[in-house]
This record gives structure tokens, C-alpha cells and sequence, in this order.
């Protein structure tokens, strides 16, 4: 795993890059880091599963690819950019463009995506650039809804 310091002075983003596996935790401690306590099951759930995605879907858990992520945090927001190193792939494709309430359930493709869509304000896939953008606004004194 490569690691740049989180948040180092003068920049805005931060950049881990790790060899596709299923082993994530370190990775998600890592990029929860600066998230509040209060946040960090919620988000912990929804970046695993982008990661999974990337690692599993994307690069199809070939070891010589890598899942680079960059974090930042600007004026509350906290965004993830991650990207795979794997082929194209049309389920994401239809998934971004035909947003549902509810997920898929015929299909292996697009849960995530629902899951994802539940957790974050802003989930954006770019197909030719194999990259996934997820953002939260995080209040400074907010919790997550408990239903």
C-alpha cells in the first residue's frame, strides 16, 4: 500500500493506492481517518462497498492492479475520488444514467450503486476514466438519522 501523509500542508487532496484485494480495513481506518466518530460506521459501509467494487468488478481482484483513492475535505464536504484499473464496464454505464428508488434485484449490477446513492450526497461514476466520485456534506454539529 502507498500512502501520502493524510491532508499534507499546502495540498488538498490525499492519495492511497493499494493492490486490488478484498483486505481493507487498514485502508478504510486510513480514509475514515478525519471523518467525525459519529459518521464513520455509515461511511465505513458505503466506501467498502465502492471498494469492493473497484477491486472485485474492476480490476477483478488481479493483485497487479491497483485502486487509487484521493480524499479531501472542502468547506464540510468530504469527497473519495476512487479508480480502478480494469475494462470497460456497461452495468455501471446504465446504472449512473437510469437512476432507481429501489435497487435491481434481477441483476448482479446496481446494488451497490443503490447502496452508494443511500449513504452519500453526491455519487458520480465516470465510465472512461474508471473513476467513481463520492461526496457527504457533513454539518460540523450533525448526526446521522437514526429511522
Amino acid at each position: 500500500m502507498i500512502v501520502t501523509p493524510l491532508r499534507p500542508v499546502g495540498q488538498t487532496w490525499s492519495t492511497l493506492s493499494f493492490a486490488s484485494t478484498l483486505y481493507l480495513k487498514p485502508v478504510l481506518d486510513l480514509l475514515l481517518a478525519e471523518v467525525p466518530q459519529i459518521w464513520q460506521a455509515e461511511l465505513r459501509l458505503g466506501l467498502q462497498e465502492a471498494l469492493v467494487n473497484a477491486a472485485k468488478h474492476g480490476n477483478h481482484l488481479d493483485p497487479a492492479k491497483q485502486v487509487i483513492v484521493k480524499f479531501s475535505i472542502v468547506a464540510q464536504q468530504y469527497w473519495w475520488v476512487i479508480t480502478d484499473q480494469g475494462s470497460e464496464c456497461g452495468c455501471y454505464e446504465v446504472v449512473n444514467t437510469e437512476y432507481s428508488e429501489v435497487p435491481c434485484f434481477e441483476s448482479e449490477c446496481g446494488r451497490g450503486f443503490y447502496i452508494l446513492r443511500q449513504i452519500f450526497d453526491r455519487v458520480q461514476w465516470d465510465n472512461s476514466m474508471h473513476e467513481l466520485q463520492l461526496c457527504k456534506q457533513i454539518p460540523r454539529y450533525s448526526a446521522p438519522t437514526i429511522c
